[in-house]
């Protein structure tokens, strides 16, 4: 029942709040019809990476893991005129899928979308000396301490980092899963735990994607 109305909440609000658009509707669409798993972030999560890009006046953003572009829309949506997108995305379906939706969507000139593992593209963006303001990690959580480190190297100072599945239905706090997701997003924490370069902190969240939660933190 608490999922349900979990669902029924998120429902609300994205009504009552008029958040969504055609183009992010059709992203949602495709991505069903061309068969992407459907772990996009929520419509209401959505909108808190436009907000959040938007208070942040971000200009230059890095996305690890695209999926189909649902929120590197939601990211662009926050972007000035001439603010720029690099989203990093393993999978080529998933790529192609993406490349579709942002060009509906309008923001075809503003992302550039890199395909292949995001631990070979980061250091090529390190090595062309290529600065991000804003990074959302959403990809593979075992790689999470890889792609941090990687973040802190490409951040601008003040940037804002943003990591979304950490808390995993409260798995986060079983040191002994096998899951090695959950291995993966407490070596993460606990990097953050040790790191002077980033102040952070964490937000459980419910909604109609279950109980899990984000890391926010600013780069020093």
């Amino acid at each position: 029942m608490e999922k349900q109305t979990w669902q029924f909440v998120d429902s609300y609000m994205t009504e009552r709040l008029r958040i969504g658009d055609e183009g992010l509707d059709a992203a949602l669409a495709n991505n069903r019809q061309k068969g992407l798993p459907a772990i996009d972030v929520s419509p209401t999560q959505g909108k808190l990476l436009t907000l959040l890009a938007r208070m942040k006046g971000a200009k230059r953003v890095l996305e690890i893991g695209t999926l189909g572009g649902y929120s590197t829309i939601c990211l662009a949506q926050g972007l000035s005129d001439t603010g720029k997108i690099v989203t990093l995305e393993y999978e080529p379906k998933h790529a192609t899928c993406a490349k579709e939706n942002i060009a509906f969507a309008g923001y075809a000139d503003q992302v550039d979308i890199i395909v292949g593992p995001a631990l070979e593209s980061l250091p090529i963006l390190h090595q062309q000396q290529q600065t991000f303001d804003f990074i959302f990690i959403d990809a593979d959580k075992p790689n999470n301490p890889h792609y941090v480190k990687w973040a802190l190297q490409l951040a601008s100072p003040g940037a804002v980092l943003v990591a979304d599945n950490v808390i995993r239905d409260g798995e986060v706090l079983n040191a002994h899963s096998t899951d090695p997701r959950v291995q993966g997003i407490r070596t993460f924490v606990e990097l953050l735990e040790q790191e002077e370069r980033i102040e952070a902190t964490a937000i459980q969240t419910v909604g109609e994607k279950g109980y899990d939660g984000f890391i926010l933190g600013i780069v020093r």
